[in-house]
């Protein structure tokens, strides 16, 4: 009998290796979370970021097209261009 195990030793070994595991598991799961968290805030970040420059250069491009069409309703109207 010194080489079978006991089945409650067996059971306790077979808890000890399902515990082990589902650590694993658990702690993988929580290295996934944790990097899609950063990512998240890393992109939304960024995004952000260039939410800001888009809307910089909208305003840019606005005025310069509001330049443009005052100078050329000045050039086209004869009564200015006096």
């Amino acid at each position: 009998m010194a080489g079978q195990e006991d089945p409650v030793q067996r059971e306790i070994h077979q808890d000890w290796a399902n515990r082990e595991y589902i650590e694993v598991i658990t702690s993988s799961i929580k290295k996934i979370a944790d990097f899609l968290n950063s990512f998240d805030m890393s992109c939304r970040s960024r995004l952000a970021t260039l939410n800001e420059k888009l809307t910089a250069l909208e305003r840019r491009i606005e005025y310069i097209e509001a330049r443009v069409s005052i100078g050329t309703r000045l050039t086209l109207c004869p009564v200015y261009s006096k």
